[in-house]
């Protein structure tokens, strides 16, 4: 069965964004970009929830027209041709290709799409499709890279949390700046019926 990994940058304090969203703070220097792509080459699709979808479906079928960064224009043709899979309750269809589950029980609809053939999962930003898969037990790596910024507010990395054990896999800096850990679950929670209505 594949995996879930779960890619997400958050501030020292514990943030994905600021109290008014920013995310301006997350720097992608050489060797952070070089691991985000090693990242991709273990992935057989990326897993989003409907709002990072929206951000990323806007932003990467376009990217080379509205960035200059290295790292984003390395990128952009990466993303396109990677097969995308979105979470949510609210949408049926999505544009590049993309396929739409989360309509009926959750835990069913990623077990199977986990025991699917093919390499892993890869579900990068947001906290609310995260933090329901976790409450399911369905995360098998969290690779979170922390920022050297405080933000003293915003949306958290996890929602509504519960204990859970990890097991510290690598830790690593990059570019002097930003560190990286990265765990995998030591053991496999239960969830009930309530996380599954964060699927949007």
């Amino acid at each position: 069965m594949r995996k879930i990994v779960y890619y997400v940058h958050q501030s020292v304090d514990g943030y994905i964004h600021g109290p008014n969203g920013e995310f301006d703070w997350a720097h992608m220097g050489p060797e952070l970009s070089a691991y985000s792509f090693e990242l991709t080459e273990r992935a057989g699709a990326f897993l989003y929830g409907r709002k990072v979808w929206e951000l990323m479906s806007f932003y990467w079928p376009r990217a080379e027209s509205m960035s200059e960064d290295p790292h984003d224009l390395a990128f952009a043709p990466i993303w396109r041709k990677m097969p995308k899979v979105v979470v949510s309750r609210t949408i049926t269809g999505a544009a590049e290709g993309a396929r739409v589950i989360g309509g009926g029980d959750l835990a069913a609809e990623v077990t199977a799409l986990k025991a699917e053939p093919g390499k892993d999962l890869l579900l990068t930003g947001g906290s609310r499709l995260a933090s329901a898969l976790t409450a399911l037990g369905l995360i098998d790596e969290y690779v979170i890279v922390v920022h050297p910024v405080v933000l003293g507010g915003g949306q958290p990395v996890f929602l509504d949390a519960e204990r859970l054990g990890l097991r510290l896999a690598e830790s690593r800096t990059f570019d002097g700046r930003s560190a990286l850990l990265r765990y995998e679950r030591a053991q496999r929670g239960a969830g009930g019926g309530r996380p599954a209505a964060a699927a949007e």
